[in-house]
This record gives C-alpha cells, structure tokens and sequence, in this order.
C-alpha cells in the first residue's frame, strides 16, 4: 500500500448503493419501495473515490448522470469496473462532458471481457471514423490480480465469483470494495488481511445464487475482520434501512446512496454531505 501521506485516499461517496433495478423497483408496491426514507431509496451501486483534487469512480450504471449531477463532481480522473454487467456500464456514454471541460481522454481500467462489451455497446467511441460528439476514452487493462497505479495510488484488483462469472473487487490503501460477489477464493481472502473498511455486498436476506445474502456477508464480514464494514448491492427484498441496520452485529452497517467517509485522525468517519442526497 501507498505511504505517502500526502497521496492518500480522502474521501469516499457512495453514488449508489442499489441493485440492478434499483429501489424502488418499478411497479413495486412493497413496504420498502414505498418507503419515504431516502436511505430506501437506492440507485445502482457507484462508488466516488477522491484523492486531494484526483477523482476516481467505480463503474458507470445506469444512473451515471444522475449520480454525477447529484454528488457535485466535477472532475473525473479515471473509471475503474468491476465487470461487465449493464448495471456496471451503462452509462460510460456520459463521461463526455469530462472529456468537454478537460480537454483530455478519460482513462477507463477494464479486464478483458469488460474491454469487449464496453467496444461492443459503445462501438462508436473506438470506431477511427468516430466524431467529436463521443467519448474520448483510452482502454486501460486489468490482469487478473496484479496491482495498477491511478496518480500515485496503488489499486490491487480481488478476484471473486459472480456465479460463474469472475469479476473484480478493488483493495485500494485500507480499503476494500466487493459488489456482486457470491464466492471469495482464500488467495483474494489473503489480500484483505488487515484492511480498515470493507465494502461487501448484501442482497437480500435469502439465499441468491450470484450474490451473497445478508448471513453471507456478516460471516464473510466476521472473516475479514475489518474496523468497519458497509454492506451495499441491496435489494428491495432487504428491509427498510433502519430495520435492516438495527440487526447486524457491531461494527457492521448498511450504505446508502450518498454515504460519505472521510479519513480523519486515521480511520474512516461518516460525515454529512448533502450534496450527494436526494433525488
């Protein structure tokens, strides 16, 4: 991990913390997708990640826009991808006014299959006839596990399974994010020894067979053994969020679409950030 103070990960928002549908769930009158709580209310899982003045974020779902417009940002350094799923990717269209205000090309972390979707959905972006109205993108690949570097912090890509699909989770500094995961292997296991926080998925209290259910991830939590862990990739089948949070062990909380971490004294705190919420 990267021991320059001064290039340290300093914040963190998550954008989005919902699964493929989202919550509510269109034409869903459940209690939850009736909730009035904004903690309810859950785009597709995003995460914001600022270094100082660098920003960096984890996938582009649908609601790419709306997450951007919402949270303030204005600066895009990077997009890292989990895999290659549409509720990861949908939206890398609307990087373009990032390339508008920056006059440069916006980098995109990929593994291999993520590179073949992204050029198959969005071929006109890589096309060599392409116009100025696309995206200007440059495809950068993620092996397997080996570690890549983004203005001077280290991102180690985790191998886990989305069924039988591999995908990436991402250990950068102390910590962990992990979004559609059913399966941990013990060499990925191994690379979170010691970290602070750890971002898991949590789907719904019943068993699922591409992602963890919520006594899955509270084992997997407890196996880690990090400070803090924050669940996301949550379903409308999930209770409301205070129900939900109110019954998971200490140390163990549930995320919400603009949750905010600062690093201060050290450790990760939750602070206000009221740009990143509401509709």
């Amino acid at each position: 991990m990267n021991g320059d103070v001064a290039k340290r990960l300093s914040r963190l928002v998550f954008l989005g913390t919902g699964t493929s549908q989202g919550v509510p769930v269109i034409g869903c009158g459940c209690d939850v997708c009736r909730s009035e709580d904004p903690k309810d209310q859950r785009l597709r899982s995003s995460l914001w990640v600022q270094q100082g003045e660098t920003s960096v974020v984890v996938d582009t779902g649908p609601d790419f826009r709306h997450q951007m417009l919402r949270s303030g940002c204005t600066r895009l350094d990077a997009v890292v991808y989990t895999h290659e799923h549409k509720d990861h990717v949908a939206g890398m269209d609307d990087v373009r006014p990032f390339n508008y205000r920056q006059k440069q090309r916006l980098p995109l972390y990929a593994s291999e299959r993520v590179e073949a979707t992204l050029r198959r959905d969005f071929h006109y972006a890589f096309h060599p006839a392409s116009h100025g109205g696309v995206p200007h993108v440059e495809l950068r690949r993620v092996a397997e596990s080996s570690p890549f570097v983004i203005e001077g912090v280290t991102w180690q890509p985790l191998p886990v399974m989305h069924a039988e699909l591999p995908v990436h989770g991402y250990l950068v500094e102390d910590v962990a994010y992990i979004t559609d995961a059913n399966a941990i292997p013990e060499a990925t296991l191994a690379l979170l020894e010691g970290v602070d926080t750890l971002v898991l998925n949590a789907l719904r209290p019943q068993p699922h067979y591409s992602h963890f259910s919520l006594e899955e991830a509270v084992d997997v939590a407890h196996r880690v053994g990090a400070r803090q862990t924050w669940f996301t990739h949550v379903s409308h089948l999930m209770p409301r969020h205070a129900e939900a949070e109110a019954n998971v062990p200490s140390g163990m909380r549930f995320a919400y679409d603009g949750l905010t971490l600062e690093r201060r004294d050290g450790h990760w705190v939750e602070v206000l950030n009221p740009a990143s919420t509401g509709a």
